[in-house]
């Protein structure tokens, strides 16, 4: 699948009733194991809205969340950190640190008057779900994994000389079913075999086998002007409703809100555990944590995420991609983050 740069501000989102519960320094509870459950004495803020979106100032919601605020560069780079929490965010930048791993606002960070702001969309759908991540009702497992691989058949996705990226994610895909069964998993496929697949079916393929997440496995490409530099994983959730994409490709559905936004927490959780396993374990670039509204992630009912596991385009990562013992590593590090995705919501 190929890189495509984000898109611009579009609409304005507003969340009244998650709104008040921030602005008023009331946290979210809190279901994870390292972070405590915060109860703010926070004061009331004032939101702002920028390009029509509603804003918080950065430090006032970091005090909400007993965060420790700090500047880094005055007016342009702050950092924000507990005993449990790390997160820093420029000036004008969609682009954050959160826990260790790169992740993509859906909104630039705003600056006015000397203080940066943060939109009230990004705080409920990117930073909520991975500092104060939602628990399964009880008695909820996360068991059964349906993998993805990504294309097939007719569609042979990405292709640099006769390597086809199809190929390289039905290999992935059945080394990553191994390992996740020899974890205890179930595993069910929506290929097996050299098949054309619609993309509407996949998700539904893990909807009627009763999947608690869905995987979709990819290698990238990027354009003829940079794609022998271009390097790196990042992992794609759905987009929230009405939100700005990283990846604006194919939203001709429309920007509003699809059956996998009920799943807006844990899309992110996932993703983020992922991305973070990938990273650490491979030693690759992080490009993030990404959102799109790709026609695999807009159905599912489940959890699912989009995994880009290097660029095809790239003459050293192709090759550790076409190696078996570097699928092997990959497999095993997408295995790491499933768990630590399972550990969190079975709390």
């Amino acid at each position: 699948m190929r890189a495509v740069s984000g898109g611009d501000l579009k609409s304005r989102v507003s969340d009244l009733g998650f709104a008040a519960l921030v602005l008023f320094g009331l946290a979210l509870p809190n279901a994870s194991a390292s972070a405590p459950t915060v109860q703010s004495s926070a004061p009331k803020t004032q939101s702002q809205f920028f390009h029509g979106i509603e804003y918080m100032r950065l430090d006032r919601w970091a005090e909400s969340q007993r965060l420790e605020f700090r500047w880094v560069v005055p007016r342009q780079e702050a950092s924000l950190s507990s005993s449990w929490s790390t997160l820093s965010f420029n000036n004008d930048s969609r682009r954050c640190q959160l826990n260790g791993v790169t992740a993509w606002l859906s909104y630039p960070i705003a600056s006015q008057n000397g203080m940066l702001w943060i939109s009230l969309p990004d705080v409920k759908s990117t930073l909520h779900p991975v500092l104060f991540p939602v628990r399964n009702p009880a008695g909820r497992k996360v068991q059964t994994i349906c993998l993805d691989a990504g294309h097939g058949g007719k569609d042979p996705g990405n292709r640099e000389g006769r390597q086809q990226e199809k190929t390289h994610t039905l290999l992935l895909t059945t080394e990553l079913s191994k390992q996740l069964t020899a974890a205890g998993f179930n595993v069910i496929l929506t290929r097996s075999g050299d098949a054309f697949v619609d993309l509407l079916l996949r998700p539904e393929i893990a909807r009627r086998r009763r999947a608690d997440l869905f995987v979709s496995l990819h290698f990238n490409s990027a354009g003829s002007g940079d794609g022998r530099t271009v390097q790196g994983t990042e992992v794609y959730c759905l987009t929230p409703p009405r939100a700005s994409s990283t990846n604006a490709r194919g939203e001709g559905a429309g920007t509003g809100a699809f059956p996998g936004n009920q799943n807006d927490s844990g899309n992110m959780l996932l993703a983020h555990q992922v991305q973070r396993s990938l990273v650490r374990r491979l030693g690759v670039e992080d490009r993030g944590v990404k959102r799109a509204r790709f026609a695999v992630l807009r159905t599912a009912e489940m959890p699912a995420i989009l995994i880009e596991g290097g660029f095809m385009t790239h003459p050293a990562e192709a090759k550790r991609i076409y190696d078996p013992a570097y699928r092997r590593k990959m497999a095993g590090a997408i295995v790491e983050g499933i768990i630590g995705y399972r550990k969190i919501v079975e709390q």
